[in-house]
């Protein structure tokens, strides 16, 4: 594995996948990764659901993507030139891009701190998936993808508790062959205050 300096500055959001699944001893590590966030009160109260069935995450981001209202980009502001993100392009109808692995973070609906106990995880596996070579992608608004009778089938097929809903996704899979790595945007100046 990189160095963690290294591996975050050099992570960046991937949107394009190959076709080929995730090597399982670099997905236990991610998840891993996953599991060992930090968590509010230690609760580790976080569910995370692997998903490597191409029919379903590509239902399941068709359903996200006719469910959520991006202010979509325009000529000054994007979220990605590179890697069009649903909010830069309307023709983009998975709003999984693909990804051959979807993890699904869920947590308890009642808790106070479960979207940033997610949130901690999700990004503890994108920076695990960085070092080990394999593209992640953080997408939002988890909920939207079971916003639908078959997502509310796909839950009950899992079996995620009644009380947890879903708060995100994490992508995974291996960069698209020949597509460069995303630059790194410039850094804002004036975002550190000392006293």
């Amino acid at each position: 594995m990189k160095d963690v300096m290294e591996t975050i500055l050099h992570r960046r959001s991937i949107r394009r996948f190959g076709p080929e699944q995730v090597d399982e001893a670099a997905l236990q590590q991610i998840l891993q990764a996953g599991l060992y966030a930090p968590s509010a009160g230690g609760r580790q109260g976080v569910l995370l659901v692997v998903s490597q069935d191409r029919a379903v995450n590509e239902r399941l981001g068709r359903i996200k993507r006719a469910n959520s209202r991006p202010r979509m980009a325009t000529a000054t502001s994007c979220v990605s030139r590179e890697q069009p993100s649903i909010a830069d392009d309307p023709k983009l109808t998975d709003a999984f891009y693909g990804a051959p692995t979807v993890v699904t973070l869920f947590a308890p609906r009642d808790f106070l701190f479960a979207a940033e106990d997610c949130a901690v995880a999700a990004e503890n596996m994108m920076l695990a998936a960085d070092a080990l070579g394999v593209g992640a992608c953080y997408v939002g608004q988890g909920w939207t993808a079971f916003a639908d009778p078959y997502g509310q089938e796909v839950l009950r097929r899992w079996g995620v508790r009644h009380d947890y809903y879903a708060v995100l996704q994490v992508l995974l899979g291996y960069p698209r062959a020949g597509d460069p790595h995303p630059a790194a945007k410039p850094r804002r100046e004036g975002r550190i205050l000392r006293f």
